[in-house]
């Protein structure tokens, strides 16, 4: 993932942040995008700081086999990490959307995209002089967010 993948189309003023090989996992990372892609910026960040605090769990649609139902959603976890890491890059957004001078009251979630990064190598020592594999997965995420046109 080199650069963003979402090209700006010329006259149209967006916000974007993206986060490089993020310790996390990626098929978490994908199922949290999925819950906060098209939602006001503000709702994004109260859903994940409600995430962190496990007061809300997050909806898993693809990568859900033998995950508990939460009440009110069917299938579902609370990737704090995830959600920490995630909320970071959204706040981080909204920032670069003041800087821009967008209106931060009307923006939301345009795209959410994420994609596995490099596999960090390392091995854990075993019994008789002997190693496993103990691989750490890494995550790229990019947020980009855009005004809302019309009625607020």
């Amino acid at each position: 993932m080199r650069g963003y993948t979402y090209q700006v189309e010329s006259g149209v003023a967006v916000a974007r942040s993206r986060g490089m090989e993020i310790p996390m996992s990626p098929k978490k990372t994908y199922e949290v995008l999925n819950a906060i892609r098209g939602l006001p910026v503000d709702r994004a960040e109260t859903f994940l700081e409600e995430v962190v605090a496990l007061q809300r769990a997050v909806p898993f649609r693809r990568y859900n086999q033998e995950t508990a139902h939460k009440k009110g959603i069917g299938p579902g976890r609370y990737p704090r990490k995830v959600a920490r890491n995630v909320l970071q890059l959204l706040r981080n957004a909204r920032e670069n959307a003041e800087y821009e001078g967008l209106d931060t009251d009307r923006l939301f979630v345009k795209v959410a995209a994420s994609a596995r990064g490099r596999i960090r190598k390392a091995t854990m020592p075993r019994a008789h002089g002997r190693g496993t594999a103990w691989n750490e997965q890494t995550t790229n995420v990019e947020l980009v967010l855009a005004e809302r046109t019309g009625a607020p």
